[in-house]
C-alpha cells in the first residue's frame, strides 16, 4: 500500500462480536489465578552480578497452571538517579527468543528504571508451558487452540501473562505506579500493546513493528512463510477446502491486537519499517491507527525486520522517562 492508504487502514480480520466480553472474563480468570497461594511471585537472588546493581529471577503462576520466569534488575546503593519511587519498564522478547541477557537490559536499569523481562511460555526461556514439562514447544503458537474454545487459545495465556507481570511491577515497593511502560518488538511489540490495552495503570507504550496483528491481511497477501506458516498447515490438516476460513480468522480475531489497540490509554510510541516482510506495515497500521491516545509513529521507509537506527536510543528515553 502507499503510505497515504497504510495512514487510513484499519485492518480486514474479523473482530468476535463478543471481543470485549472475552476479555473482560480473561481478565477475571486472571484475577482469581492471582488470589491463589501459587501464583505468588517468587524473587531469587540472581546468579549474574555487576556492581551498584540488583538482579533477580522471578517466577509466578499463570492461568492453566503455567509457571511463568521473568528477569527483575534494580538499581543499587551506588546507581544514578530516581532515588526512591522509580520508574518500571515492562520488556517482551520476539516470537520464538527470551527474555535476553541480562547485560543487553542493564542500560534501561541504568537510566534508572526498574526492569522486568519475561520469558514468554512454551518458547525460547524458562518459563513453562502449561500442556508439559518446561521448554519449546514454539511451532503453531498462533493456531493453537482453534480447535478447541476461545478460552484455549495459545495467545490468550500469554497477554494475560503479560499482564500479570505488570501488575507484579506496579505493586513493587520500589516502583512508581504512575511511571510503567512497556516495550519491545515483533511479538514483544504486541505485547507492549496488548499489556497496556488489559492493564490501564500502564502509563507508556513503545512498540516496534509489532506481530500478531491483523492476520487476514497477511493471509491474503499470500505470505506463507515463517512464522505464518502454521496458519497454512491448519488450513491443509483441518480445512483443506477453506469451508470455515470466516469462523478461523473470526477464531483469530481474539488474540488480535488491532483489536485490543483501542482499550489502550497509555501515550504509545509505535516503529515501523516500510519494508518489512514478517510483519507487514498494513498490519502495523492497522494497529496504530485503532489507538485512541496520544501517539507517534516513527517510519523508517528503507528499513525491514531489523536492528533500526537510534530506535533503542529513543525508547530508553521514552520508557525511562528522562525527559520528564
Amino acid at each position: 500500500m502507499p503510505l497515504s492508504e497504510l495512514r487510513a487502514y484499519r485492518g480486514t480480520n474479523p473482530r468476535p462480536d463478543d471481543f470485549d466480553a472475552y476479555w473482560d472474563r480473561a481478565l477475571t480468570d486472571l484475577d482469581r489465578v492471582m488470589s491463589e497461594p501459587g501464583f505468588a511471585p517468587v524473587f531469587r537472588p540472581a546468579r549474574y552480578s555487576v556492581p551498584g546493581y540488583r538482579f533477580y529471577d522471578v517466577t509466578f503462576g499463570g492461568v492453566g497452571g503455567a509457571r511463568i520466569h521473568a528477569k527483575c534488575l534494580l538499581p543499587g546503593d551506588g546507581a544514578p538517579a530516581h532515588r526512591g519511587p522509580r520508574p518500571a519498564v515492562l520488556k517482551y522478547h520476539g516470537y520464538s527468543g527470551y527474555s535476553g541477557d541480562w547485560s543487553r537490559l542493564l542500560p534501561l536499569c541504568a537510566a534508572g528504571a526498574a526492569v522486568f523481562a519475561m520469558d514468554v511460555r512454551g518458547q525460547g526461556g524458562a518459563s513453562s508451558d502449561p500442556g508439559g514439562a518446561p521448554g519449546n514447544t514454539l511451532h503453531g503458537h498462533i493456531v493453537r487452540g482453534l480447535a478447541g474454545e476461545p478460552e484455549d487459545l495459545f495467545y490468550r495465556g500469554v497477554f494475560l501473562d503479560s499482564v500479570a507481570l505488570a501488575r507484579i511491577a506496579l505493586d513493587h515497593s520500589e516502583v512508581d505506579p504512575t511511571r510503567v511502560a512497556s516495550y519491545g518488538g515483533s511479538q514483544g511489540g504486541a505485547l507492549a500493546i496488548a499489556s497496556a490495552a488489559l492493564e490501564s495503570r500502564i502509563s507508556r507504550v513503545f512498540s516496534v513493528y509489532p506481530f500478531l496483528s491483523d492476520y487476514r491481511r497477511v493471509w491474503d497477501m499470500d505470505i506463507g512463510g515463517w512464522p505464518y506458516q502454521e496458519i497454512r498447515d491448519h488450513f491443509r490438516q483441518f480445512d483443506p477446502r477453506h469451508e470455515r476460513v470466516e469462523e478461523v480468522f473470526t477464531r483469530l480475531g481474539y488474540i488480535d491486537i488491532h483489536h485490543l489497540s483501542p482499550r489502550v490509554r497509555a501515550e504509545a510510541i509505535m516503529v515501523t519499517g516500510l519494508m518489512d516482510d514478517i510483519c507487514p506495515p498494513s498490519t502495523q497500521f492497522a494497529a496504530f491507527n485503532a489507538l485512541r491516545t496520544t501517539k507517534r509513529h516513527v517510519i523508517y521507509p528503507d528499513f525491514s525486520h531489523e536492528q533500526i537506527p537510534e530506535e533503542e536510543d529513543l525508547a530508553l528515553r521514552f520508557v525511562c522517562r528522562l525527559d520528564d
